[in-house]
C-alpha cells in the first residue's frame, strides 16, 4: 500500500473509466472494466451499438481512495460535444485485480439517458 500503491490505483482508476467509455474499446473489454461486467453484457452491447452512445467520452477530473478497494471518482462525461454528465460523482471498485467502472455509474448513465438514447434499463441496474 503507502503512497505510491495509491498512485498506481489512481492511475489505473482513471485510464479504466477512460477505456470504458471509449467506443474504440471492444464490449469484452468493457465488460472487464465494468463491476460485475458480465451482468452488463448485454447492455454494454445495445450501448455501444448506440450511434449517440457511441460518441460519449469520459474525463476524471479526481479520484479518492476511500479504501483499499474502493474509491469515489469525479468525473464529466460528453456525447458529441454535449455535457451528459459534469462533476459527477461515482464509484470505482477493485474487483478481481482490476479497477473497475462502478455500475452504479453505469446504471446512473443508462437511467439518464434511456430516454435519449431508446434504451431499456438492464434488469442488473434495480
Amino acid at each position: 500500500g503507502g503512497q505510491a500503491g495509491n498512485v498506481t490505483a489512481i492511475t489505473e482508476i482513471k485510464a479504466n473509466w477512460v477505456k470504458f467509455f471509449s467506443s474504440s474499446t471492444p464490449n469484452s473489454e468493457r465488460a472487464a472494466l465494468l463491476q460485475n461486467g458480465q451482468t452488463f453484457a448485454s447492455a454494454i452491447k445495445s450501448f455501444a451499438s448506440n450511434p449517440l452512445a457511441s460518441q460519449v467520452s469520459a474525463k476524471v477530473d479526481s479520484v479518492t481512495l476511500s479504501s483499499a478497494t474502493q474509491a469515489a471518482v469525479k468525473y464529466d462525461l460528453t456525447a458529441a460535444g454535449q455535457s451528459v454528465a459534469s462533476g459527477q460523482t461515482g464509484t470505482a471498485i477493485l474487483q478481481d485485480g482490476t479497477w473497475k467502472v462502478g455500475d452504479d455509474v453505469f446504471c446512473g448513465l443508462l437511467k439518464q439517458g434511456a430516454a435519449l438514447l431508446n434504451m431499456t434499463l438492464p434488469a442488473a441496474c434495480d
